[in-house]
């Protein structure tokens, strides 16, 4: 069962495919972000070029799925307005301290009115969407 509503809109790899490997290493149950292979520093969202050291030259690297939660928000008014039947429901900001501390966002699964801690530790959950050739896998988070 989807945690979200289907009626949402398909995410789509960018016009230039620089999150493409992101999105088909989810597709595998796989979580991948960039680092840098000249300062090996961890980045994420994808950019072209490293953010520390401004090298062109950045590979994406499968990372382990646990982290802990940064920063949180519990969700009443949902946009788009077809999360309404969902609310409240739990967006968070997860850090990764395997890949140089970077941050993610994502859904917290469960209970959108249970307590979250600061630094509670999460694991990533796949959550595939079968749509034919539209199908994709978000990443999301449990406690």
């Amino acid at each position: 069962m989807a945690y979200l509503n289907e009626e949402l809109p398909v995410p789509l790899v960018e016009d230039d495919g620089l999150d493409a490997p992101y999105w088909e290493a989810a597709r595998q149950h796989k979580l991948k972000v960039q680092r840098c292979t000249q300062c090996k520093t961890f980045q994420w969202g994808p950019e072209w070029i490293c953010h520390y050291c401004l090298s062109y030259d950045v590979e994406w690297v499968e990372i382990e799925g646990s982290g802990r939660i940064h920063s949180w928000q519990r969700v009443w008014h949902p946009i788009p307005a077809s999360l309404k039947d969902k609310v409240p429901y739990l967006i968070v900001l997860v850090e990764l301290p395997q890949a140089g501390n970077i941050k993610m966002i994502g859904n917290l699964l469960g209970d959108g009115s249970q307590p979250v801690e600061f630094g509670a530790p999460v694991t990533t959950v796949f959550e595939d969407h079968d749509r034919g050739e539209q199908s994709y896998t978000l990443v999301q988070w449990k406690l």
